[in-house]
C-alpha cells in the first residue's frame, strides 16, 4: 500500500461517527446531574426525612467517597473484563441507584442509593477516557476529551433548573427520575461503542486497592465529622476518644499515612516489574502533579459553593428549590460557557497563564462575595461575584483535565481516568464535608458569643435551648423551638434577629476562608506547563520515573 493510501485509511479510521461519543457524553451528564441534583433536593429531603441538612449532605459525601475509594480498582477491572461490557453493566447499576433514591423511605436508604451510584461511577469515570481513546483519534479525540468538561458544566445548569422546577412543583424524588431516564438513554446509545474483550492477564493489586480505599474512607470520615466529633477534643457525640482526643483528626492523620503507604507500595511494585494499581508515570512531571493539585482545589471549591448556597436559600431562608436554581443559574451558566469556550484561548495562552488567572478570579470572587452577600442572593453585587467565580471555575476544570490527558500516551488513558476520578470525587466529598463543618462551627461560636452579648435573652431562657446542637435553621423553625419555652414575644424576636445575624456572619466568614484556600492554589497553578498547543511534544510511552 502506498503512503497516500495509508494516510487515507488512517483518516477514514479517525473520522468516526459521533453517536458513540453521545453515549459517553450523556454518561458524564448522568453522573454530574446526579451530584448536582443532591444540593437542589436538600430542602425537600430534610423535610421528607426529618433530619438536619448536614445529615442529608452525607449523601453527597458518600457518593464522592465511594467513587474516590474504588475508582482505581474500577479502572483495572475495566481493563481486565473489557471497557464496553463494564461500562454497560455499571450504567445499569447506576439506574438501579436512581430507583433506590426515588423509592427511599428514609435518609439511610438515600445514602445507600448514593453509595451504589458511587460504586457504579467508579468504573464509568475511567471508562470514559479509555473508550474515547479506543473510539477516536486525532482532532476527534481532542474534541471528545474537551466535551467531558462541558458535559459536567451543562449538567449543573440542567440539574439546578430542572431539579429546581420539579422540586418546587412536584417534589425532590422525580428529580432522580431524570437520572433514571438518562441511564436508559446511555444504555441505548452504547450499542455503537467499539467493543473490546479485555485483557485477562491484567492483575488487580489487592494490597494497593485496600490501602487507597481505606485512605479515602478515613480521610472523608475524618473531615466529615470534624464538627460532630470535635476538631481536637472529643465531644459527647464521638463514638470513641483517645486520651480525650477526637477520632476525627486521628482518622485524617491515619488516612494520610495510608495514602503515603499506597504510593510507596505502588512504586515498589512497579520497580519489581509487576503491574501496579495505577501507573504513576502519569504524574511523573511536576506540571502533571500541579494539575492534580489544582484539580483538587477547584473541585473542592465548587462543591463547597454548591452546598453553601442551597443550604442558605432553602434551609435558612425557607425558599423553594426553584429559587435555588435561579440563584445558582448565573454561576452554572457561566461555568458551562467558559468550559466550552476556554479551549479557544489555548493557542494564545499557556496552561500556566490560564491556571493562575483562573485561581485569581476565584479568589477575588469569593472574597468579594464575603463582603457583599446579604440575606437576598439576587442582588447585583452577589450575582456579579457568582459570575466571576464561574469564569474562573469553568476555565480551570477544563484546563487541568486537558493537561493530564495530552501529556500521556493512549495506553495510560485508563490511569488518567482513575486519577481524575479519585481526585475529583475525593475533593467533592472533602469540600462538602469541610464547608459544612466550618459553617456550623462558626455559627456555634457566633451564637454563643451573641447570647452573652444580648442581655435581653436571660440565662434561664438560654438554658432551655440546646446550644451544643446549633445548626442552620429557618426563622420559622426557630420560632417553633422557642414556642416550647417560656420566652415572651419580645424575646422570641430578639432570638430570631440574633440567629439571622449569626447565620449571615457565619456565611461571610466561611466564604472568606474559601477565598484563602483558593489563593493557596495559585502556587501549584504557577507550575502548570508553559507550552501552547502547537508546542506540545508527542506523549511517549516511555515516561521518566
Amino acid at each position: 500500500m502506498t503512503s497516500t493510501e495509508t494516510r487515507g485509511a488512517t483518516t477514514a479510521e479517525e473520522r468516526r461517527s459521533w453517536v458513540p461519543m453521545a453515549s459517553l457524553f450523556l454518561a458524564q451528564v448522568l453522573m454530574s446531574f446526579n451530584v448536582a441534583a443532591l444540593p437542589v433536593s436538600l430542602g425537600g429531603m430534610v423535610e421528607d426525612f426529618g433530619v438536619p441538612p448536614t445529615v442529608v449532605g452525607s449523601t453527597i459525601v458518600v457518593y464522592g467517597l465511594t467513587v474516590a475509594a474504588l475508582v482505581m480498582t474500577g479502572a483495572k477491572l475495566g481493563q481486565r473484563v473489557g471497557w464496553v461490557l463494564m461500562f454497560r453493566v455499571m450504567v445499569a447499576t447506576f439506574a438501579a441507584s436512581a430507583l433506590l433514591m426515588i423509592l427511599s423511605p428514609s435518609v439511610g436508604w438515600a445514602i445507600a442509593g448514593q453509595a451504589l451510584a458511587g460504586a457504579s461511577a467508579a468504573i464509568i469515570v475511567p471508562s470514559l477516557v479509555a473508550l474515547i481513546a479506543e473510539n477516536y483519534r486525532g482532532a476527534q479525540q481532542a474534541t471528545a476529551v474537551g466535551s467531558l468538561g462541558s458535559a459536567r458544566a451543562i449538567s449543573g445548569v440542567t440539574a439546578f433548573f430542572v431539579g429546581g422546577a420539579l422540586g418546587t412543583l412536584v417534589g425532590w424524588r422525580p428529580v432522580f427520575g431524570v437520572v433514571l431516564a438518562l441511564a436508559v438513554a446511555v444504555l441505548v446509545l452504547s450499542t455503537r461503542l467499539r467493543s473490546d474483550g479485555g485483557d485477562r492477564e491484567v492483575r488487580i493489586d489487592l494490597v494497593a486497592s485496600v490501602l487507597i480505599g481505606l485512605a479515602v474512607v478515613l480521610l472523608t470520615l475524618g473531615f466529615n465529622n470534624l464538627n460532630a466529633w470535635g476538631p481536637l477534643v472529643a465531644t459527647d457525640d464521638a463514638p470513641f476518644s483517645v486520651a480525650g482526643v477526637s477520632p476525627a483528626p486521628l482518622l485524617v492523620v491515619t488516612g494520610v499515612v495510608l495514602g503515603q503507604t499506597f504510593f510507596w507500595w505502588t512504586r515498589r511494585r512497579a520497580a519489581s516489574g509487576r503491574t501496579p494499581l495505577v501507573d504513576l508515570r502519569v504524574l511523573a512531571r511536576p506540571s502533571e502533579r500541579a494539575a492534580v493539585y489544582a484539580m483538587f482545589v477547584v473541585v473542592a471549591l465548587e462543591a463547597a459553593l454548591n452546598f453553601t448556597v442551597p443550604l442558605y436559600i432553602q434551609i435558612v431562608q425557607g425558599r423553594t428549590p426553584f429559587d435555588t436554581a435561579l440563584a445558582m443559574m448565573p454561576f452554572n451558566l457561566t461555568v458551562f460557557v467558559t468550559a466550552t469556550l476556554v479551549v479557544r484561548f489555548y493557542g494564545r495562552f499557556s496552561p500556566k497563564v490560564i491556571g493562575v488567572f483562573g485561581f485569581t478570579l476565584t479568589t477575588v470572587a469569593l472574597a468579594w462575595l464575603s463582603l457583599v452577600v446579604t440575606n437576598n442572593w439576587e442582588t447585583l453585587p452577589t450575582v456579579l461575584g457568582l459570575l466571576v467565580f464561574g469564569v474562573g471555575q469553568g476555565a480551570l476544570v477544563t484546563l487541568v483535565f486537558n493537561v493530564l490527558v495530552t501529556a500521556v500516551p493512549k495506553h495510560l488513558a485508563g490511569d488518567v481516568g482513575s486519577i481524575r476520578g479519585t481526585t475529583q470525587n475525593l475533593a467533592s466529598a472533602v469540600g462538602t464535608a469541610l464547608v459544612g463543618a466550618l459553617l456550623v462551627t462558626i455559627l456555634s461560636v457566633n451564637v454563643g458569643r451573641a447570647v452573652v452579648e444580648h442581655p435581653e435573652l436571660p440565662p434561664g431562657l438560654v438554658a432551655q435551648v440546646d446550644l451544643d446542637a446549633v445548626n442552620f435553621v429557618s426563622n420559622d423553625e426557630l420560632r417553633e423551638v422557642l414556642a416550647g419555652t417560656d420566652a415572651d414575644p419580645a424575646q422570641v424576636e430578639a432570638a430570631v434577629a440574633l440567629n439571622e445575624e449569626a447565620r449571615l456572619n457565619a456565611l461571610r466568614l466561611g466564604l472568606l476562608v474559601l477565598a484563602g484556600v483558593s489563593a493557596t492554589a495559585v502556587l501549584p497553578a504557577s507550575r502548570l506547563p508553559r507550552y501552547r498547543p502547537g508546542e506540545i511534544p508527542d506523549p511517549s510511552p516511555e515516561r521518566e520515573g
